[in-house]
């Protein structure tokens, strides 16, 4: 009897099922990391349901279990993903990198301000655990497309909307998720505006990153496809 040989093609299939596979599971551990921190923080005698959901982390995080679920889905079906989701790949798993970034920084800052910062476990996966294995995940999948640079003019569009949003609103209500955000906090609006244009330069730093290695892996012949 012949032995039985697989060509690129079916461990290609094979590889996609499991970047699949792991993609659900980062969906359901990023899901269960949200309702772990919606738990925690329902400790607080301040808590408001919307100011929870105010958080950028948080509306990055769920942005992230939309694109782990969709991104498995197409896994599933297709040896490649198409464009238009690496695209959104890109800004999402950026947004989630930064909110970590910028999360850490808050937290050593507290020592300062004479108060401290508890990390649960939720929030660890929020912020630390989650985005680098998306990190990890864009970086070991083959089945991007190569990117042309455009994509890095989008990168701040929604993070300028919920910054302007956040603004109007913590006026209104006398909140704000970060405290670089909060006029009582800082020294004046030049503060806020370093603030927010060093949170943006490391969004649109990390974009780049993300895309170059889309350029620097694709080569002629490879699955890599120009968008």
């Amino acid at each position: 009897m012949p032995l039985r040989t697989f060509g690129p093609r079916r461990t290609r299939i094979e590889a996609r099922t499991v970047f699949g596979v792991a993609r659900v599971i980062l969906a359901l551990v990023l899901l269960t990391a949200l309702v772990g921190d919606f738990d925690y923080v329902l400790g607080f005698a301040t808590f408001v349901t919307s100011n929870f959901f105010s958080y950028f982390t948080v509306q990055s995080a769920i942005a992230g279990v939309v694109l782990f679920f969709t991104s498995a889905a197409i896994a599933f079906r297709r040896p490649v993903d198409p464009p238009w989701l690496d695209i959104f790949r890109v800004l999402v798993t950026s947004y989630m990198v930064v909110s970590g970034i910028v999360f850490l920084s808050i937290v050593i800052q507290s020592s300062t301000r004479d108060y401290t910062i508890e990390v649960p476990w939720s929030s660890q996966l929020l912020h630390f655990w989650i985005p680098a294995l998306a990190l990890l995940d864009w970086m070991l999948d083959f089945g991007k497309a190569r990117l042309a640079w455009k994509p890095l003019a989008w990168i701040v569009v929604y993070p300028l909307l919920w910054g302007a949003f956040t603004l109007v609103r913590g006026a209104w209500v006398g909140w704000y998720p970060y405290f670089f955000l909060d006029p009582v906090q800082v020294s004046g609006p030049l503060e806020t505006a370093l603030y927010c244009a060093f949170a943006l330069a490391l969004m649109a730093g990390v974009a780049a990153g993300l895309i170059a290695l889309t350029r620097l892996r694709w080569s002629p012949g490879s699955p890599g496809r120009a968008a």
